[in-house]
């Protein structure tokens, strides 16, 4: 496409295939985000464009990914806070139209399986090696392993007992973050074999670091847990996932959409030419 919407801290940048989100540096930039720097989404990544009325005269243009295509996204499992939402886009109110012309392009962009779960990854987690400070110890990536060192201030006595520990990809099924900003904060990997069993609390489990206050931040704990479950699910040996049946078109939703590019072509956003051709692809969903 090689246009560029730019919003507060976020800028857009979009491509034939995909789109380059690129996080500001500046202090009013969440962490997350910073750490972040940037993230190509390809459209194949997404299942819809949201757009809707933000605080203090603004407009938000959001990308909802689709589950299991963002290794970030799984991994938070909805705990994000709206501010280190990396598919959020802040924008003056007065670029509505112009925001809901941009929606339109990515949703014409979407492809026939936007609505099922992807089979993989194809957003790009950060690269290893990672490690960040729990309150119990250090965890460490670096790519075929994730290490856990213990401190002695922080660990109990059963992760003394246990001794530091360490990894193989090859032992792992996934990982469970819980957000430091949440009471019961914690990074546990999820063993091979244990499915159905009950976890010790994350503090006994040497599977676990336990976070608290100023320890395993969302800008640390987050982009290694997405690593991890990044290359644990590329691993050829993981178990092909079960199929979910595709989720069939909600005729509301299409219809909404529909109006919307009535809109952008009134408003001279549209050729009628555009306006006829995606007209006819969403009722062809239908």
């Amino acid at each position: 496409m090689g246009d560029v919407l730019t919003g507060f801290h976020t800028v857009w940048e979009f491509d034939t295939d995909s789109v380059l989100i690129r996080f500001e540096r500046g202090i009013r930039t969440p962490k997350l985000l910073q750490v972040l720097g940037e993230r190509r989404i390809p459209y194949e990544a997404l299942a819809a464009v949201e757009q809707a009325p933000g605080r203090h005269g603004t407009v938000v243009l959001r990308a909802v990914a689709r589950a299991g295509a963002d290794p970030l996204v799984d991994a938070a499992d909805g705990q994000l806070k709206e501010g280190n939402d990396p598919y959020r886009l802040v924008l003056p109110a007065e670029r509505a139209l112009l925001a809901e012309y941009f929606a339109e392009r990515i949703r014409a962009e979407l492809g026939p399986h936007a609505a099922e779960p992807a089979e993989r990854h194809l957003v790009a987690a950060p690269v290893p090696p990672l490690s960040f400070k729990a309150y119990d110890g250090k965890a460490s990536f670096d790519g075929s392993a994730v290490s856990f060192r213990w401190f002695w201030t922080g660990a109990s006595s059963a992760k003394w007992k246990a001794g530091d520990q360490r990894f193989g990809l090859e032992e792992l099924s996934g990982v469970q973050w819980r957000s430091p900003d949440a009471d019961g904060g914690h990074l546990r990997l999820l063993r091979r074999g244990a499915d159905g069993a009950r976890p010790a609390p994350a503090d006994q489990d040497p599977a676990a670091v336990v976070f608290g206050r100023g320890y395993g931040l969302v800008h640390e704990s987050l982009p290694f847990a997405a690593a991890v479950l990044q290359a644990v699910r590329a691993r050829p040996d993981r178990p092909a996932p079960c199929p979910v049946p595709a989720a069939r078109p909600d005729p509301g939703g299409i219809a909404d959409r529909i109006r919307h590019l009535g809109e952008l072509h009134r408003a001279g956003l549209l050729t009628d030419d555009e306006f006829s051709t995606k007209k006819a692809e969403l009722l062809a969903e239908l």
